[in-house]
This record gives C-alpha cells, structure tokens and sequence, in this order.
C-alpha cells in the first residue's frame, strides 16, 4: 500500500512538474515566439513599408533587437491602438510595442519595461490658426486624439474636448479639414510627418511642456518577462543597437535624454498617388478575397440557419419558446453590431471563452444577422395563406412537412429582397472586423494610407471594391427572383 501511494505521489510531482508553463516567459521561452502587438499604422515607428508592404519601423526594429537577444523570434499582432490594450488583457499577444507612454495609471494597470524611447509633447495646428500658443490655450477648444492615448489626458487635462480616433494619421487629417482645432502628439511623430509629407497647412503651434518617457507594455502579472525583456533591452542599448536604430529612423539619438524636435533634413521618396493605388490594389483585392467575401459568405449561411430557428420560434405557441425567441431578437437589434464584436472578442476571454479573430467575427455578424433575418422570414412565412396550411394538413402533411414543401418555398419568393439587403449591408458592415483584428479590405487600405497619408485615393478604391461586390449581389438577387417568379400562378 505504501509502495502504491509513493508510486501516485511521484506520478502527480511528475505531472505538474511537466506541465502546462506557469508563466507567460515559459510560454514565450517553450514556444521560442514573442507575440507583439502593434499598430501598423503609426509611422515611423510601427507601419507598412509602401514599396514591399512588409512590417516596419522604429519599434519594430527594436522589439526585434531584444527578441533576438532573448532568443526568440517575434510575431506581430496588428490592432488599432484603442483596442490593442484589450487585446493585451485578453492576452492576444504577450507585449504592446507602440510607442506607449509611461504614466502613473498604466504603471499601476500593467507591467512596464524601462524606457526606450523620449519625445517632447506638442500640439499641432492648421498653419493659419494663430489662437493655439500654448497649452492652456486648448481650454474650450476640440481636439483629435486616439482615446486610450497618454496625449488624450493631457489635452482633456488642459480643457480640450477630445474627438476620438484610430491614431495621429486621421488625427492630422482632421486637423487640416478644420473639423477640429488641434491634436497632441509627440514631437518625433510630427517630424516623421513633416518629412514624409513636405505638408506645410499644419504646424506646430506649442509644446505642452513635459518630456514623456515610451516603454513596451505587458499584463500586470507578467513581471518575470518584465524583467527578461529590460535585460535584453539593456544589452541592446550597450552595444549600440538602440541608438543605430535610433539614428536610422531620426538622424538622432531619442533612446534617452531630451527628444529634439527638429525633423532629420533628408526627404523621404514619395510615390505618385496613381503608382500607389496600383500596388494596393492587387493586395485589396487578394483581402476581400480571403476575408471580406469568406466573411460574409460563412456569417449570411449561419446567420440564416439561426434566423430560420428564431422565426419557427416566434411563431410558436409556446409561450416561454416565443419570449426566447422575442428576448434575442430585442437584444441583437437593440445593441450596436461594434458592441457585440467586442463582447465575443475581448469580453469572453475573461470567462474562458476565446475565439481567434476570424471565428469571433463570424459568431459576431452571424448572431447579428440571425436577430434581423429572423423577422423577415417570420414576416415572410405569415403572408403564406393560412389555407395553405389547412389543405396540407387535408391530405396527410404534418408541420415538417407541410413546412418544408409547401410553406417555405412560397416564403422564399417573399424574403428573398430583404434578406438582399440583409447580405448587401453584412458586406459593408465587415469593415468593422479590422477592429478585432481581422485583415479584412478596409484594414489593408487603412495600413497602405497610414504612412502615405493618400486617404482620399485609398479609400475611393476600398469603396469600389465594396461596390463591385454588391452589384454582383444586386445582380444575382435580381436572377433569383426572376427564377422564382416562374413558378407564380398568374
């Protein structure tokens, strides 16, 4: 008895001492993979190169220096900054690396590494704007900041009422449309942006006096790949790697010390507007191909399989069936489609239920298009004759049957043009999968317009390429009908 309980004990010791990595460095360690979240978006430290469409830029290069110097390879997670620390928490990758600042609150909410980068805070206007001097001059006036930014709560601090968006590009963009007064950003940023663009309708107008310190940022119990990722940070910052990485990007220094916001003087090749649409289109179309339509294929099919249940239900005479079925379809069209993606994506990870990007969006538009469709096909099976019912029934038919020959093949005449508009508008509403991650069309022209800043042009054919693919819809919707109509007595 002894020797079996010996024998228990050491297969448990066993076991736990070869299980699952207890900490999030194990994991990186066991899998030799570094996940890293970043923008993708934010030039010059985290976008697409124009000319090879690959990952680049100055934080990028860096977390591939400590990587490297920890052993690992990196892979890179891209999401728009106000969800990415979500996506963080809800551990989608093990490390933002976005030029996120160092503060008090994100000291206390998660586990910062030291410093790699310092900037100068400045506030950039239009060129004719001269009301803007300082930073208290942005009490009462409107500025355009990425909500979960540092420089969000320094311009609402100063008494700025804050306009929310993706990052500095359509922050600048909005600045020079005069559709807000100003946005607050880091001085290297603005200089990257001068010096891409030679653009001389924005300026800037004051510094808003603090120096602030960017770090990488991991989940608040990662203290153990904290410590690993400043040791590796500090070996890269020794033998000079940080700081040619620095100078490549800046023409100076910014690791440490006081930023200088002074741009470097050479100025960046720039492609014609028509070259870039050219090499975007193919990687748009190759998007909607692999995303966009997959997309909204899967989620109508499902979607339609449930709002076929839900309609059955609400036309069922038992009660506590019929108020289910009432309860969903209240709750999906009562709830905005971007709230329900971010429950599925970064909600249910908190209760152990975690979806790669693609499934989440699929669950996500196919629970919206069930809550919708259920309604119309309700509507549809209701303007059957009730008599239709009655003479299946005469000659033997039971519900499934009658159901399915009799009912649901009339029904289909009736539902087939909303259920078009149903699937024309899941076409255009899968742009907002790019926020849970999803590579889908409109996400790969937001990465070509971000260092280009050609928005105008990028989006014109992300627009088209939504057009095309709703006139072939309009198209076979009309082939159906018309096929439909053939069986009508008339």
């Amino acid at each position: 008895m002894g020797l079996l309980l010996a024998l228990v004990v050491g297969l448990l010791a066993s076991a736990c001492s070869s299980g699952a990595p207890e900490t999030t460095l194990d994991k990186v360690r066991e899998s030799g993979v570094l996940r890293v979240g970043t923008e993708g978006t934010y030039s010059p430290f985290t976008y697409h190169d124009p000319s090879t469409n690959v990952l680049t830029g100055y934080d990028v290069e860096v977390i591939d220096a400590v990587a490297a110097k920890m052993g690992l390879r990196t892979e890179f997670v891209e999401a728009p900054f106000d969800s990415i620390f979500a996506s963080l928490q809800s551990d989608r990758f093990d490390l933002v690396a976005n030029q996120v600042t160092k503060n008090a609150q994100r000291e206390a909410t998660y586990a910062l590494s030291e410093p790699y980068t310092v900037s100068d805070g400045v506030i950039v206007t239009r060129a004719d704007d001269d009301s803007i001097t300082s930073l208290a001059d942005l009490k009462g006036k409107t500025t355009a900041q990425s909500s979960t930014s540092n420089w969000a709560q320094v311009a609402e601090d100063a008494g700025a009422e804050v306009q929310a968006v993706e990052g500095f590009t359509q922050a600048v963009t909005l600045v020079k449309q005069g559709r807000v007064d100003a946005t607050v950003n880091d001085n290297l940023a603005v200089a990257e942006y001068a010096k891409t663009t030679g653009d001389t309708s924005v300026k800037i107008a004051a510094k808003t006096g603090d120096t602030s310190e960017q770090v990488f940022a991991m989940r608040q119990g990662d203290t153990s790949l904290r410590d690993a990722v400043n040791t590796a940070l500090g070996q890269v910052r020794a033998d000079g790697q940080l700081t040619q990485i620095s100078e490549k990007y800046f023409g100076e220094d910014v690791s440490s010390g006081e930023a200088s916001p002074e741009a470097p003087a050479q100025a960046a090749a720039q492609q014609s507007t028509w070259e870039l649409v050219k090499q975007t289109a193919g990687p748009m179309a190759l998007a909607a191909l692999k995303a966009t339509i997959p997309l909204t294929a899967i989620s109508f099919v499902i979607g339609l399989a449930i709002a076929l249940v839900v309609a059955l239900m609400r036309l069922s005479r038992v009660a506590v069936v019929s108020q289910v079925a009432r309860v969903y379809i209240s709750l999906i069209r009562g709830t905005p489609l971007l709230v329900q993606l971010f429950l599925i994506f970064y909600g249910l990870p908190a209760i152990g239920l975690t979806f790669n990007p693609f499934t989440a969006a699929v669950i996500a538009f196919s629970l919206n298009v069930g809550g919708y469709a259920a309604e119309i096909i309700r509507a549809a099976i209701l303007s059957v004759p009730r008599g239709q019912w009655e003479a299946a029934q005469t000659v033997g038919m039971g519900y499934t049957t009658t159901l399915r020959r009799i009912v649901l093949p009339q029904a289909a005449r009736t539902a087939v043009p909303p259920l078009s508009n149903t699937l024309i508008s899941l076409v255009k509403d899968t742009s907002l999968a790019s926020v849970v991650l999803v590579t889908e069309l409109l996400r790969v022209a937001q990465v070509a317009a971000a260092p280009t800043f050609k928005f105008f042009a990028l989006y014109g054919v992300a627009a088209a390429y939504y057009w095309v693919i709703c006139l072939v819809l309009s198209f076979a919707q009309g082939r159906l009908e018309h096929r439909l109509e053939r069986y009508v007595a008339r």
